[in-house]
């Protein structure tokens, strides 16, 4: 089977849907409101759908994976934001290990993101 796949976005819900799309706007994405419960956020050509849906454990064992050029300066930038004051999500500070670096970050709703760089 060949793939000739140009994007790939994941499904996300939230657990209170305003909250979430201002976080998501705050972390620099850019909305599209596809219906006043279901938007898409992208940068530059990654995308993800975001929903006016909710299961905890759904949210709570949901991770993404987003891959940054540095991201010691990612979380610095993510660090500045203060989204753990605004929104009372979980930033953990940039692990570095053999496979390459990351830092993690909760969103709203309970999902879980790592921004990390592999190592060449």
């Amino acid at each position: 089977m060949q793939h000739k796949a140009t994007s790939i976005r994941p499904f996300i819900g939230a657990k209170d849907f305003e909250i979430s799309r201002s976080f998501y706007r705050d972390l620099g994405f850019e909305e599209g409101v596809l219906d006043p419960k279901f938007s898409v956020f992208k940068t530059g050509d990654l995308a993800f759908y975001l929903q006016d849906y909710y299961d905890k454990s759904w949210n709570e064992n949901t991770m993404i994976f987003l891959e940054v050029d540095d991201v010691d300066y990612y979380y610095d930038e993510l660090l500045a934001l203060n989204l753990t004051e605004k929104y009372g999500v979980k930033l953990t500070p940039t692990r570095h290990l053999d496979w390459g670096s990351e830092c993690f970050l909760h969103d709203p709703s309970g999902v879980l993101w790592h921004f990390g760089k592999f190592n060449k």
